[in-house]
């Protein structure tokens, strides 16, 4: 498990839990699987880790060896470009995973993740998985379910990157997570860096600013620090409409 991190000082601890309690969600991998996950016999099959801001606990190219379960806070996960750039993959939330994209397919990592706040994870190694899948016809087949939408999602991202113009790209990235994280107090719940907006929209820091500039005269955002605010959400799905809204939070 140690090489997943970059750091030394994670809190690890055996997992008291017998069954998911972050969600009661019918939609969750996880809560829908407990029985299957959480009573193994495996020594280190699964434990909680905790993170501080700004720690990586993912490390791309590190040999996969399980994948993690966030039972609070946020995640960053990336992917990094031609000449060191970060390209931002998604956000992740509690009740969702992160890792299991390298899971069954590869040795190595094709992502880092990093918390963006303090963050509680739930880790199950990869032999645990590979024992539940194949002792739970059902868990393995919610799992390729899970994978399927997946792919679906990653490739309708893919297309609608490729035809849209920069402006569009910055208002799809605030829209993805204005509903994925929702409001407080007038602002998206999420406080992200411009050039975090880029590397999630596949442009410049620059170029950012710029639209957030224009959206802002327009009366479509306000903005206070690195604060975000959508002033009407109909307006700015209208102008992406054409590359359809998928809800892919």
């Amino acid at each position: 498990m140690h090489q997943t991190s970059t750091s030394k000082n994670f809190e690890i601890k055996p997992s008291p839990d017998a069954t998911c309690k972050v969600c009661r969600s019918t939609n969750c991998l996880i809560h829908n699987n407990s029985e299957a996950l959480f009573n193994s016999k495996l020594p280190q099959s699964n434990a909680i880790l905790n993170c501080k801001k700004g720690q990586q606990f993912i490390m791309e190219g590190a040999p996969v060896n399980g994948l993690f379960f966030i039972k609070s806070g946020t995640v960053k996960v990336f992917r990094t470009g031609i000449n060191g750039r970060e390209q931002i993959v998604r956000f992740a939330k509690p009740c969702e995973i992160v890792g299991h994209r390298g899971f069954g397919t590869q040795e190595y990592y094709s992502i880092g993740a990093i918390a963006l706040q303090d963050t509680e994870l739930h880790y199950f190694s990869k032999e645990h998985l590979q024992e539940a899948l194949l002792k739970n016809p059902n868990f393995a087949y919610e799992m390729m379910l899970f994978y399927a939408n997946e792919l679906n999602k990653s490739e309708n991202k893919v297309k609608s990157i490729s035809q849209m113009t920069v402006r569009e790209r910055v208002i799809d990235s605030l829209l993805y997570i204005h509903r994925k994280f929702g409001d407080l107090r007038g602002y998206i719940n999420l406080l992200l860096s411009r050039k975090e907006y880029a590397d999630y929209a596949g442009t410049t820091e620059e170029q950012v600013i710029r639209v957030f500039s224009v959206l802002k005269k327009e009366g479509l955002i306000t903005t206070q620090g690195k604060k975000i605010g959508i002033v009407n959400v109909q307006l700015l799905k209208n102008e992406i409409s054409e590359h359809h809204y998928f809800l892919d939070a």
